[in-house]
């Protein structure tokens, strides 16, 4: 690996870190860029996922602001999202590809309608109760906690746009504004890439030059999307998640 190609991985490392922060779908830049450089698309995703999780720790502490009275609903989430993360981690390393990567445009397409119609969703939801949102799950409910489990699963196979997905169904189920839910968006991220790279660092094939410029990378990325997307009004913030997302339904389907 050149000197040139080692500072374009470091530099990947810091636009996906912001953007994990931000939206999600930061692996869409690290991943081809791995791939780009002659690495294994396995041996890329499970370096990725590991060289990202200093990411997404820094951009959790980043938002640890809007994590204020939150910590019943993110250890309950929590839970779902590490099940789902040990679950995902063990299909990538035991099922083919493709079994899988057929499905994922569909689901961040879904991720992208549920973030556009969330307000309107939220308001028929608040309709369907009266108006008093009192009466709603402080947590979600439990197709919360299994949509965010069947996330994590997602999340731990591969990861891009698993943001976008966290977003669009906690903004529809969580009576709370949008910095708030990023915020949750970036715990529940961390626990899946976190536990996924756990297992991965244990029973995969690890490229740690590419990690160690990855995670350095990330760190910095967490804390200026961290900065950035607090600064970003509700109706800015989902218009940059649907632009993300769409991007990562067109390159994966141009893959």
């Amino acid at each position: 690996m050149s000197v040139m190609q080692q500072v374009l991985i470091l530099l990947a490392g810091v636009g996906a870190g912001a953007i994990n922060t931000v939206v999600g779908s930061g692996t869409l830049i690290t991943f081809p860029t791995l791939l780009a450089f002659g690495l294994p698309p396995v041996t890329a995703n499970v370096s990725n996922t590991i060289g990202l999780v200093p990411g997404s720790v820094s951009g959790a502490i980043g938002y640890r602001r809007e994590l204020a009275g939150q910590a019943a609903r993110l250890r309950l989430l929590g839970t779902a999202s590490l099940l789902g993360g040990i679950v995902g981690a063990i299909l990538l390393l035991k099922l083919p590809a493709k079994a899988f990567d057929a499905i994922v445009p569909v689901l961040i397409i879904v991720a992208l309608v549920l973030v556009v119609v969330q307000p309107k969703l939220a308001a028929w939801v608040r309709e369907r109760r009266g108006g008093d949102n009192s009466t709603a799950p402080t947590n979600g409910g439990p197709f919360l906690f299994t949509a965010v489990f069947a996330t994590g699963i997602y999340g731990g196979y591969f990861g891009a746009a698993q943001g976008v997905l966290l977003v669009g169904l906690l903004g529809v189920f969580l009576v709370e504004d949008m910095q708030r839910i990023n915020a949750v968006k970036n715990v529940l991220a961390l626990i899946v890439n976190a536990v996924s790279a756990a297992i991965f660092v244990v029973i995969a094939d690890v490229d740690w030059r590419a990690v160690a410029l990855i995670a350095v990378g990330s760190i910095i990325g967490g804390q200026l999307g961290a900065k950035v997307g607090r600064k970003l009004s509700p109706t800015v913030l989902r218009g940059v998640i649907v632009v993300v997302g769409t991007i990562a339904v067109v390159r994966l389907l141009a893959t």
